[in-house]
């Protein structure tokens, strides 16, 4: 099975630095097939006959043997992502009003290990994030900024829905798209 594999918190502010060229050898070694990277936060394509749990479990393993680091990983199919890309709850005109006076993107995604409790969803709802918009769909956030992911309250509570959790802006989970269905 083709699975995207994202991890959390590396390479960011000079913490938990891992070179990509290094991890992709690690996870090469550890007999994972057709292993890529993009770009330097920890987004990994590759192959395996594991289950979800079980991919995840090893690949936050060999970081911590590897490289030191306790890392989450938040993984993905190849289905899921394109689904991920389909239910995109916010139409283009909405994205593009958000673009208009947005610094840098307005659109992301935060994926969450598992479908968050009811009762963090109902809390989460009757917080106000002003113009900033989101959808839950099982276990996906869609966020649209009206300004900035940076210091947005919506931004800081919807890690509270889940433990463990890693947000991506739109750019990169369509870059995801297109290396997963590019020949290897």
């Amino acid at each position: 099975m083709i699975y995207i594999v994202l991890l959390r918190g590396i390479n960011v502010g000079g913490k938990n630095r891992i070179k990509m060229a290094e991890l992709r050898k690690a996870l090469e070694t550890a007999e994972f097939k057709n292993v890529r990277t993009y770009i330097q936060s920890g987004n990994i394509l590759l192959e395996s006959n594991a289950t979800e749990h079980e991919l995840k479990r090893q690949i936050e393993r060999i970081i911590d043997e590897q490289f030191h680091l306790t890392i989450h990983a938040i993984v993905r199919n190849k289905n899921e992502l394109e689904t991920i890309i389909q239910n995109c709850p916010f139409g283009e005109e909405e994205i593009a009003h958000a673009k208009e006076s947005a610094v840098g993107e307005c659109l992301y995604v935060t994926l969450l290990n598992a479908v968050p409790d009811p009762e963090k969803v109902r809390l989460f709802t009757e917080t106000d994030f002003g113009a900033d918009r989101y959808q839950i769909f099982d276990r996906n956030v869609y966020l649209l900024f009206s300004r900035s992911i940076r210091n947005s309250k919506l931004a800081l509570r919807v890690e509270k829905l889940s433990p463990y959790c890693t947000t991506r802006n739109w750019k990169t989970i369509d870059k995801l798209s297109v290396l997963l269905n590019q020949p290897k």
